[in-house]
């Protein structure tokens, strides 16, 4: 049975991200402490520094030997579920929205996450519990997020289809059918082209496989990281939760003047893992 101290111990773990994200937005909104400038070179120094530097942390902390493959089967699996129930939410129901479909895919990987994930995870169930998110998140950089992006980039490419095929139609009516035509032929090697370019402009993903490299080497031969790097890592990724939920309470601010609202969670979610 869940008890008070249980509960008070995941609210210890959470309410340090919503203190920092509430500064990220009070900065913006209510202090003008930060204008749009400000906030992308903040963004940009999480981006290409601190969350690498975290990911890679956390990712040389764990045993690949001793995976949990029972776990990441079943994460493959529920993730697979959803993603099909949202596709044929999408494209078979009158209220279906591709937009609100990434959203959701979204929300269902949060959990992969590692600056949410590992002190909700830790607060439950300890070290265990660090370790299953992980490992689940090596899993969301090796696989969902492909999946992401591909969902993202097939959005990009109706999007600009669509307009393409207005402002045709509103030139000449004769050349509707090769608009059709055209927007037919969107082709899935391009799509995954962008982002196979995409996930190779992305210092997460570098990260991600640099840490699972040296855990593979580590524990097969029983090396210990040298202090001096040990120490050049950890002194920026100690700031990775704290600037990470700074940043997305700036661009909550931001989603909200700019865009009313649209897809906020799918906006979020993109800058949390930097996609």
């Amino acid at each position: 049975m869940i008890g008070w101290e249980d509960i008070y111990k995941v609210l210890a773990a959470m309410f340090p991200l919503y203190t920092a994200l509430i500064l990220g937005y009070g900065s913006v909104k209510w202090w003008h402490m930060f204008n749009s400038d400000h906030c992308d070179a903040i963004n940009r120094l999480s981006c290409y520094f601190i969350m690498p530097l975290f990911t890679f942390d956390f990712t040389t902390r764990i045993n690949p030997y001793k995976m949990n493959y029972r776990f990441l089967a079943a994460d493959v699996i529920s993730k697979a579920i959803i993603l099909l129930a949202i596709l044929l939410w999408a494209n078979f129901t009158k209220k279906g929205n591709y937009a609100w479909s990434i959203t959701c895919f979204s929300l269902s990987s949060l959990n992969n996450a590692l600056v949410v994930g590992v002190p909700l995870m830790e607060a439950m169930y300890g070290p265990l519990g660090e370790n299953i998110v992980i490992q689940s998140s090596i899993l969301q950089f090796m696989l969902w997020i492909m999946v992401l992006l591909m969902m993202f980039e097939f959005q990009s490419a109706k999007r600009s289809l669509d307009s393409g095929a207005s402002s045709l139609e509103s030139a000449t009516n004769c050349e509707s059918t090769n608009v059709d035509d055209k927007s037919k032929q969107t082709s899935l090697l391009v799509i995954a082209k962008i982002v196979g370019l995409k996930l190779a402009k992305n210092p997460n993903s570098y990260a991600c496989s640099l840490g699972l490299i040296w855990a593979l080497i580590s524990n097969r031969w029983n090396l210990e990281m040298p202090i001096i790097m040990e120490g050049s890592v950890h002194i920026m990724s100690r700031a990775g939760a704290g600037i990470s939920m700074l940043c997305m309470g700036e661009l909550l601010y931001a989603i909200i003047i700019d865009i009313q609202i649209t897809i906020p969670i799918t906006m979020i979610h993109q800058h949390l893992y930097h996609l």
